[in-house]
């Protein structure tokens, strides 16, 4: 073989094979029309509740939904930027939960100053993940999260992480998977987040998209607290297998706000243990 021909053969294997990992590597997929008019325009934008923001319109409002019963609390994500916290303490919230990660290909570039700031000001605060179940598996992800801000101490001002799993932003309503696919997603983030950390993560999602997505498994709320979104004055029916709830998001107006159901004394017991 003459050394033209060997170099030529040498050049069409290395296209080939860059061909070949281009189309195996995973892609993000762009905001679908709906999650653009709520804000998302780019992967990473996405944020608790992002759906029931432009589902429920006239839930909106602080003056049509009274603060629900429970102690006071935010979560915030690269949304709000950089967050006055100490007007946040002075408005009577008491705890946050911060978006640390999306996926494996996002960190939340206001973390820092939302997660350092809320625990400065005297706030129990955690941190939460937004899963994207079509992109990587969910030990995966629980590992991302974990290993950029997901973390959780017994300090009694650190919250368990939360998996915020809900309506898909980026494409089909349950990211492609049958029930039992994402059963077997949500229960690998679970597990392999208890493994880092030695406690289970709180399960962020709302009625409709878990029952259509997940179905009626029971076994979640044995091992998972619920933090249920429902932009409304009543909390309404939860998810199959949760018989009550122990963070609630009612409303995004003017911040994202939420309750603990319980007292403060019992949110510090639940930091703690």
């Amino acid at each position: 073989m003459s050394r033209t021909t060997t170099v030529l053969a040498a050049l069409l294997a290395a296209t080939a094979l860059t061909a070949t990992t281009a189309s195996a590597a995973p892609t993000q997929d762009r905001p679908t029309p709906e999650a653009k008019a709520a804000g998302i325009t780019e992967p990473g934008d996405a944020r608790m509740g992002w759906k029931e923001r432009s589902q429920q319109p006239t839930a909106r409002s602080s003056a049509t939904v009274a603060a629900p019963a429970g102690v006071p609390g935010i979560d915030v994500s690269n949304w709000q930027g950089s967050v006055d916290w100490t007007a946040q303490w002075n408005a009577g919230k008491r705890f946050a939960y911060v978006k640390a990660t999306e996926g494996t290909g996002y960190t939340s570039p206001s973390f820092a100053q939302q997660y350092n700031g809320s625990y400065n000001v005297g706030m129990v605060r955690g941190s939460y993940h937004f899963a994207l179940p079509n992109t990587s598996s969910g030990a995966t992800q629980a590992n991302y999260f974990v290993d950029h801000g997901g973390g959780w101490s017994a300090d009694g001002k650190t919250l368990p992480g939360v998996l915020d799993v809900e309506w898909n932003p980026y494409g089909s309503t349950c990211y492609g998977l049958t029930q039992s696919g994402m059963r077997t997603w949500i229960n690998s983030f679970l597990n392999q987040y208890k493994a880092r950390t030695g406690r289970y993560p709180v399960i962020y999602t709302n009625t409709n998209w878990w029952n259509e997505c997940v179905g009626h498994d029971t076994s979640f709320a044995a091992k998972s607290p619920l933090w249920i979104a429902r932009y409304s004055s009543s909390v309404g029916t939860l998810p199959t297998g949760w018989g009550t709830y122990s963070f609630w998001q009612y409303t995004d107006s003017p911040i994202d706000q939420n309750v603990w159901n319980g007292s403060l004394d019992r949110l510090r017991y639940f930091a703690k243990n």
